[in-house]
């Protein structure tokens, strides 16, 4: 399916939004499985763009591999602009986006790019208002990152001790994490749900249940999810019971839901994906770790927003 991928994208310039990497940058929110045959997506009533425009396009793309395989995942007004719609499709194991734009001859594939005088602002001031995670360093610094991550993602796994190292380096920053579990990763929701109830009974041993969950991940299954999660849990000094029970919770579930319909609301859509005081950065590795510390000494130096 890579051929299908790099015809349907097109070459973006990142104006420095985002940190460059030679690694895989993140998993996308694409389910496990696709076809031309799923369930059609539900468009939104203030959309112009249908359902069926979409799969017609989609198979006059790529209708010529036999193989293809497809989904609309998602048709909605474009959260950077309400006049662009915003198409999630899924291809094979990825996710792509296409922003059609009014009047529905063109349009976009990969991120739209913010533009202004403060291009970070409307994300900066979302995620200001809907954080709801467990921080890590100074509470009082003066840049906010916000990381939305999910525990069952290799990328996640291979991003978080740069993202530690980074915050420890930076006395400048704050980090304020997100779960935003895959809906292809099977138990990742429940485990974020742990790590949730694992924070409300002592909020340091969420980030050693986290790590821990990391480097238990090839281990981890759906039959032994459970099992895995308690010993964590207990391992990192908390009531594994009181755990287990909390992770069952209907609220436990919907703030867990709250935070993935925040990065959906500020267009995340892999993992990870960090933002440093609004700027979205994808691609999380040793070498990009100059650039984001240089990212949080300009921010620090910014007149108070």
């Amino acid at each position: 399916m890579k051929n299908i991928v790099v015809l349907f994208l097109c070459s973006a310039v990142a104006l420095g939004q985002t940190a460059k990497t030679s690694k895989p940058a993140a998993h996308s929110t694409a389910p496990a499985k696709a076809t031309k045959s799923a369930p059609a997506s539900t468009a939104s009533a203030s959309t112009p763009v249908t359902e069926a425009e979409v799969q017609s396009f989609l198979k006059k793309m790529f209708g010529f591999q036999t193989q293809a395989d497809w989904k609309v995942a998602d048709i909605s007004p474009a959260p950077e602009d309400p006049a662009v719609t915003r198409v999630v499709v899924q291809i094979g194991q990825q996710s792509q986006v296409l922003y059609v734009l009014p009047g529905g001859t063109f349009a976009m594939a990969g991120d739209m790019i913010p533009f202004g005088a403060d291009p970070f602002a409307p994300v900066r001031e979302a995620l200001a208002a809907g954080v709801n995670g467990p921080v890590m360093g100074n509470k009082d610094a003066p840049v906010t990152l916000v990381e939305f991550s999910d525990l069952e993602c290799p990328h996640c796994k291979l991003a978080q001790p740069v993202i530690e190292k980074l915050v420890n380096e930076s006395p400048n920053a704050k980090l304020i994490y997100q779960p935003f579990p895959l809906p292809m990763h099977t138990w990742a929701k429940q485990a974020a749900a742990y790590a949730e109830c694992v924070r409300q009974q002592n909020e340091p041993a969420m980030w050693k249940f986290s790590d821990s969950v990391y480097a238990a991940q090839t281990e981890i299954t759906d039959a032994n999810a459970t099992e895995k999660f308690n010993g964590l849990a207990s391992a990192a000094g908390v009531d594994a019971a009181q755990a287990a029970t909390c992770a069952l919770k209907p609220e436990t579930m919907a703030k867990i839901q709250k935070s993935i319909d925040l990065g959906l609301s500020v267009g995340v859509n892999a993992t990870p994906t960090l933002y440093i005081e609004g700027r979205k950065v994808l691609g999380i590795s040793d070498e990009s770790l100059p650039t984001l510390k240089a990212m949080i000494d300009y921010e620090a130096k910014q007149p108070k927003k």
